[in-house]
């Protein structure tokens, strides 16, 4: 039995308490959605500022009235600190997804960005100190690598941020180990590598490339791809984000905790391979989309050329193995954007 089942197993057999911040977010919902499942008792917190109130519905739907019965959400801001300390009552384990992501957002709007993720995110740490939870697990990022050129990255050797975004999430590291160190506060940072898969959002201006090139060809429609293509990443599917995040939460070796751990699968995928195989899924449907080249735009301020996680350091500590490499997850992927797309044209017709 893999580290991951044997946990299930257990929360199964002995439930807990869960807060999940960012709840109506596309992590968040997952969180929600398969701690529900589990058997576990959830309050979920969001001010719906990029979270949407479909994500739970859809989660709602998925888990069945009994288990929803099991959710309290909390609509409120991490910036309000009263609001986080009634989160936190009565909590075990918090997973902390609230943030306001995206490289691009935060150059355009730096203080907004900083005072969700620093501001926020210090609330949150304090609210669960006082609350006196057994961990708090919180999504860090890979943008805090910066501009180290070494590949494949290791948790230890980071290099100079290279966006207003990079250095907030840095900062939640910083204080993480500030807390650990000064009041005993367990914590554990996870940074995720480019995590995708179903209910991403692909609209406005920071939607990720993922559910963004989705969409784009599902409506004919070109993608752009920023510098020539070669550009490679570690993208992550999201089932393997929560086994991550529900490890990091119930993993028993105090070696393992206080630390920040690399979310990812350990592979690179390029920007060309990846449109070439969401545009094969999406021709298997509608052909005429097998020959709907990409177009392609200057680099983007603040991106890196390329990454890849080392993931030897989770799988050692927390026990956590991947199962779902690039292709399967986003023939899962594939999947929800046609059953998306066909409950649109039944919606429209009736």
């Amino acid at each position: 039995m893999s580290a991951y089942r044997g946990v299930q197993q257990a929360l199964v057999d002995q439930p807990r308490v869960w807060l999940v911040t960012g709840a109506a977010g596309f992590i968040g919902s997952h969180l929600v959605e398969t701690l529900l499942g589990l058997g576990q008792t959830v309050t979920g917190l969001d001010n719906f500022a990029t979270g949407h109130r479909h994500n739970l519905a859809a989660v709602r739907e998925q888990v069945g009235e009994a288990a929803w019965a099991r959710f309290r959400l909390i609509e409120g801001d991490i910036c309000d600190t009263e609001t986080c300390r009634l989160a936190c009552e009565g909590v075990d384990y918090v997973l902390h997804q609230a943030a306001l992501g995206s490289v691009p957002r935060s150059l355009a709007d730096p203080l907004t960005t900083h005072r969700a993720n620093v501001d926020g995110f210090i609330n949150m740490l304090l609210a669960a100190r006082d609350a006196d939870c057994a961990r708090f697990v919180y999504a860090a990022s890979s943008s805090t690598y910066g501009d180290h050129p070494a590949l494949p990255k290791v948790e230890d050797t980071i290099g100079k941020p290279l966006s207003p975004y990079a250095v907030t999430k840095y900062v939640n590291e910083l204080y993480a180990d500030v807390f650990g160190a000064s009041y005993g506060q367990q914590t554990i940072g996870l940074r995720y590598f480019n995590v995708f898969g179903p209910r991403q959002d692909p609209a406005g201006a920071y939607a990720a490339v993922i559910p963004r090139w989705f969409a784009a060809l599902q409506g004919g429609e070109r993608c752009q791809i920023n510098g020539d293509g070669e550009t490679s990443r570690d993208f992550c599917f999201i089932a393997n984000t929560v086994q991550a995040n529900i490890l990091a939460a119930t993993v028993q070796d105090q070696a393992a905790v206080n630390q920040v751990y690399n979310v990812a699968v350990g592979d690179r995928t390029s920007l060309n391979s990846l449109h070439d195989q969401i545009r094969a899924h999406l021709a298997e449907v509608t052909p005429a989309l097998a020959d709907l080249a990409p177009r392609y735009a200057d680099f983007r301020n603040g991106d890196v050329r390329h990454s890849q996680a080392d993931i030897s350091k989770a799988q050692q500590l927390l026990g956590y193995e991947p199962e779902f490499d690039v292709p399967a997850g986003l023939a899962l992927t594939a999947q929800w954007f046609l059953n998306q797309d066909q409950a649109q044209h039944i919606r429209r017709e009736t």
